[in-house]
């Protein structure tokens, strides 16, 4: 009979780097003969008698050791694995859901009913989707800003004309699909200082490029579907915090409300998760490339992004992130009718929504009537993927030129 091996030391976590921490978190302990990646656990229900313990799986919808070790390796890149009062007993200080938009649902209910929320004029639209239809059945107000404006942004936190200071702002920076950059520092300070909870879609960033905690933040959210999953192919959400308070009340509404995420889907998810550096390194290389062809180029208007030097964003993406991106946007000649064109005329781009896989997609973004209408009806986003940037250059500027006419 073979001995199991006694179980390896926890990595030092803070002295590792994120790309090393996505190849090595989450994973079983060491045994002998043990394997190497945690497995896909199906089943519904667990035996158990007697009154729960702290941390017991009892059913499914309440938790499953099929979702720790992904919840783990997020928790571990956000850097959110040291807990002040220690690791939660119902699982890591992630919290999976079924969706990027169960995450958001789930997030956006620690509001208090009637409380004021702050959010982007530009961000995913189904986002501002659902915080309008919150906002009309009274749940909570909505006030929407330019988020690069900090000034603006502190204003409308305080409130105006006898109105209550926020208790949510919402950020997303850089972001969707306008990539504006949020001065994050100042806004979470600011917000704390009015006893605003602060949550931040980190989507586009992935932890890898930022990691909005160290600035304060209270709760992260991603659509695992973009970035983190990789590959186009499953359907998640996640939250993120520090505070054991926050965390329980995140796991409840994933409770009570079953927004429950697949076991293989997750498991999935963690299989895309090894690979993040790699993709976001090769994808946002690409993607500053094609910024600065695309910037020179005779028939594009404007080129947004914010590893641009000329970018209203440019100088806060340094100062705060560790990288760019591999999300643009741009506006070819021709308006509206001429980024149609430019969508139709690819052909190794993607037309599709969504982002963050291997593959490079692009869409212009107003086809969609609930997108916000300050976003430029030419608006063509762009998600670059891993190809060869020759070939995707290729394509484009092909794409480009039949599209003017040319």
């Amino acid at each position: 009979m073979t001995t199991p091996a006694p179980a390896s030391p926890d990595l030092p976590h803070a002295t590792v780097s994120p790309r090393t921490l996505a190849v090595s978190a989450g994973r079983p302990a060491r045994t002998a003969g043990g394997s190497v990646n945690p497995p896909v656990v199906l089943t519904s229900t667990f035996v158990s008698q007697g009154a729960p313990a702290a941390g017991e799986h009892l059913y499914g919808r309440m938790g499953t050791p099929a979702w720790e070790p992904f919840e783990e390796a997020l928790a571990v890149l956000e850097r959110a694995d040291h807990l002040a009062t220690g690791r939660p007993a119902d699982g890591p200080p992630a919290t999976v859901f079924a969706s990027g938009m169960a995450a958001i649902d789930a997030t956006l209910a620690l509001v208090p009913v009637g409380g004021r929320v702050v959010v982007p004029r530009h961000a995913y639209q189904v986002t501002l989707v659902l915080l309008r239809e919150q906002a009309e059945r009274g749940l909570l107000r909505v006030d929407q800003v330019d988020v690069a404006d900090t000034e603006a942004v502190l204003a409308t936190l305080r409130g105006r004309d006898g109105d209550a200071p926020a208790a949510m702002l919402w950020l997303e920076s850089p972001t969707n699909p306008m990539l504006e950059v949020a001065d994050l520092p100042v806004l979470i300070a600011a917000a704390h200082d009015i006893g605003a909870l602060v949550v931040i879609d980190s989507t586009f960033a992935t932890p890898l490029l930022q990691r909005p905690l160290a600035h304060g933040a209270d709760v992260v959210v991603h659509s695992v579907t973009k970035y983190l999953a990789g590959h186009s192919d499953v359907v998640l959400g996640a939250t993120v915090t520090d505070s054991p308070a926050l965390h329980a009340r995140l796991v409840g509404h994933r409770t009570t409300h079953g927004a429950i995420a697949g076991p293989f889907e997750v498991w999935l998810a963690l299989r895309g998760l090894r690979t993040l550096a790699l993709r976001v390194e090769r994808a946002q290389h690409n993607a500053a490339e094609l910024a600065r062809r695309l910037d020179a180029h005779a028939h594009v208007v404007e080129v947004r992004y914010p590893g641009l030097p000329a970018d209203p964003g440019h100088d806060r993406a340094r100062a705060q992130m560790d990288g760019f991106g591999a999300i643009l946007g741009l506006r070819p000649v021709g308006g509206p009718a001429g980024a149609d064109a430019l969508v139709a005329a690819v052909r190794l781009w993607v037309p599709a929504t969504s982002l963050g896989g291997v593959e490079s997609t692009l869409e212009r973004r107003r086809r969609f009537a609930t997108e916000s209408p300050t976003v430029p009806e030419d608006l063509v986003r762009l998600s670059v993927g891993i190809e060869d940037v020759e070939d995707l250059w290729a394509d484009l500027s092909a794409a480009l030129d039949a599209a003017a006419g040319v």
